[in-house]
């Protein structure tokens, strides 16, 4: 089993990755690490950085909604109330 490696030893790997401009083999490489678990580290920090980052798009796609699904209801109650006489 590989030796554990600390959360910022990971954020130190992506960074470099990221930023050194070396290609990733050779960062991987001079780490001690394997490319393929340097690419998941890499992978999953975009991924947390995403989900860290501003929801603009995703604040104004639940208005979107919530508004979508109010005259959703509004529309279904006329038609309750229609049918019912």
């Amino acid at each position: 089993m590989g030796i554990k490696r600390t959360p910022e030893f990971r954020t130190e790997s992506v960074r470099l990755a990221l930023t050194s401009g070396l290609p990733r083999q050779q960062v991987a490489d001079d780490l001690g690490i394997g490319l393929s678990t340097l690419g998941k580290w890499v992978a999953s920090h975009k991924h947390m950085e995403l989900m860290a980052g501003p929801h603009d798009d995703k604040d104004r796609e639940l208005a979107r909604l919530r508004k979508e699904n109010r005259i959703l209801r509004e529309e279904r109650d006329i038609l309750k109330k229609a049918t019912a006489r």
